[in-house]
């Protein structure tokens, strides 16, 4: 049986809401591009929920039929507020069940990630973060050391800190064997295989 897939939809592809597509030569400059269709009053068009909804409907059911997807939903955020959110498929294959937006979970993965390290990135610009120190000095629990070297901010973000790779107990079929996510990493840490890759270091940006 197939099962849903989430898809994650870049909102920059929305960007001045303008829904042309990719040039397949070479890329259009500043001054080779055709202007931003502005409204009566002579300002770029806002993009709206009913621009989003026009583009996905027309993109997300071809999609799903081409790639052999059961469902997937997409959600729109836009100046911190929820634009735009619909389900498309099915949720159950079988019983024609219809994704919802609202109701049907997905197991995010991970997407998860991008949120993540924009968070980090985020702090990091904000003189909070460093992504070069120890990231023992972050956390509620110690990493234990190995190799002399520190497991960095940096590490993580790029896959480098040299852990093992641990999947076991992530999953589970029994709820009863369910443990939240901060249980989980307080017991489970990987073991250190290889000593952290040293990378560049980045400076805060400058207001």
């Amino acid at each position: 049986m197939r099962r849903p897939v989430a898809l994650l939809m870049i909102a920059l592809v929305f960007a001045a809401g303008v829904f042309g597509q990719v040039p397949t030569q070479s890329p259009v400059t500043n001054k080779d591009a055709a202007p931003v269709p502005e409204s009566a009053s002579g300002r770029a068009h806002e993009m709206t929920a009913a621009d989003v909804e026009s583009f996905l409907d027309g993109l997300l059911p071809l999609q799903i039929k081409r790639d052999d997807i059961a469902g997937a939903t997409v959600a729109v955020v836009k100046d911190g507020k929820l634009l735009f959110a619909k389900g498309y498929g099915y949720a159950d294959v079988e019983k024609k069940k219809p994704v919802s937006a609202q109701d049907t979970l997905f197991r995010p993965g991970s997407v998860s990630k991008l949120f993540t390290w924009t968070a980090i990135m985020q702090l990091f610009e904000q003189g909070k973060l460093n992504l070069d120190a120890d990231v023992n000095q972050y956390l509620d629990y110690q990493i234990p050391e190995a190799f002399g070297k520190p497991v960095t901010l940096r590490n993580l973000m790029t896959h480098t800190a040299g852990f093992e790779e641990l999947l076991h107990g992530l999953m589970h079929s029994d709820p009863e064997s369910y443990k939240n996510l901060e249980t989980y990493v307080h017991e489970t840490t990987p073991v250190r295989m290889f000593p952290p890759v040293r990378l560049g270091s980045a400076r805060r940006a400058s207001a």
